[in-house]
């Protein structure tokens, strides 16, 4: 169940927890910039920009809450360093593309040029953190290998030391 839910603050300190709080905030912020504009002609880069804004502020948002709450630990079965690197590589990349899109068919209003400078800011932070998750990735990929390495390499001696397997195998 739920019981014993604790914030960790471990998590919200680092550099993984910091850039998800921030990609949070301006993700939201982005959002609100976007939803204040009354007119547009053409919209589809309005709309475009406010779904990738809203979709990212609502995956980040219960990434960070299940990170700092630690709930990703009780669901072992998914691969949680793989699906914040897909999400913060998404990201990073329908941001600078929604980004690029609102800035080419601006109008100049005060809302569209604060959502294109916060879509933008939004970018470079998913972008530091796809970096650092590519590196998170990486790094837990090699010690799976190893450790399956190691377990393999102790199986394969507990077989050698039980005459009764080297009979049935020959």
């Amino acid at each position: 169940g739920l019981a014993g839910l604790r914030c960790d603050p471990d998590y919200l300190r680092g550099a993984l927890g910091c850039l998800k709080v921030a990609q949070v905030i301006l993700a939201l912020i982005a959002f609100i910039c976007i939803e204040t504009i009354m007119e547009c002609s053409p919209c589809e880069g309005l709309y475009f920009f406010e779904f990738v804004s809203c979709s990212a502020f609502v995956v980040t948002g219960v990434l960070l809450i299940l990170f700092s709450l630690n709930l990703h630990m009780r669901i072992p079965q998914i691969n949680w360093n793989l699906t914040d690197l897909v999400n913060t590589g998404l990201s990073t990349f329908f941001f600078f593309i929604a980004s690029t899109v609102l800035a080419a068919l601006n109008h100049q209003t005060g809302a569209e040029i604060a959502a294109v400078i916060f879509g933008f800011l939004a970018t470079a932070v998913y972008a530091v953190n796809t970096f650092l998750a590519v590196q998170k990735w990486r790094v837990s990929v090699h010690q799976q290998s190893a450790s399956d390495y190691i377990r393999a390499r102790t199986e394969s001696r507990d077989v050698d030391g039980r005459p009764e397997i080297q009979r049935l195998d020959t």
